[in-house]
């Protein structure tokens, strides 16, 4: 881990509970974390980026920085929500065409944890593709909170609906748990 506070990366998508990031933000502020936001380009349409800069002390970055320019810093946990269908399966392919899934790809690599809420509805999360790249992900560590005692998918056309109930606290409990050093073998 980071000397002094845990740092966490939150890679939001763009998708309803990204409208409020600041809730999550506040959260693992509130949990002792340095908190730096990346976002897809779709996600800086769903929040207000200064918003989330004032209250991270972070630019939210959504490009690679020219070089020389300041660098974000090393995350010891990521949390990706809200993930959605498309990010998931950029992901699992190893397309790295846009700053956040570049992010991914490489913290995947190093071993980085990483937790994933997935915010898809339920004919997205059924298909054949959606499934096989959950599985890639959770094979190579990526711990992904889909399902029971994680997120649920929704009916089509209802996600709108939820975006104040989204629940950040699942991934940032996750994201806690993977940072606990295990028990000494005996």
């Amino acid at each position: 881990m980071t000397p002094g506070r845990r740092v966490l990366t939150i890679v939001a998508c763009g998708a309803g509970p990204a409208a409020v990031l600041g809730t999550c933000v506040k959260l693992a502020q509130d949990r002792g974390w340095t908190v730096q936001v990346t976002a897809t380009s779709a996600a800086l349409d769903f929040f207000d980026a200064a918003a989330i800069a004032d209250q991270t002390g972070n630019s939210v970055r959504s490009q690679y920085a020219k070089p020389g320019a300041p660098r974000s810093l090393i995350p010891d946990a990521i949390l990706v929500a809200p993930a959605t269908y498309n990010t998931i399966n950029k992901w699992a392919q190893g397309i790295s065409d846009t700053y956040a899934l570049g992010v991914l790809a490489e913290t995947t690599g190093l071993g980085v944890p990483t937790v994933v809420l997935p915010f898809v509805n339920t004919a997205l999360a059924g298909r054949t593709p959606f499934r096989r790249s959950v599985e890639s992900l959770c094979s190579e560590g990526v711990t992904i909170l889909l399902g029971p005692g994680g997120i649920q998918p929704h009916p089509p056309r209802t996600g709108g609906d939820l975006a104040a109930t989204f629940p950040w606290h699942l991934g940032l409990d996750e994201a806690e748990r993977m940072l606990v050093p295990a028990p000494p073998h005996p």
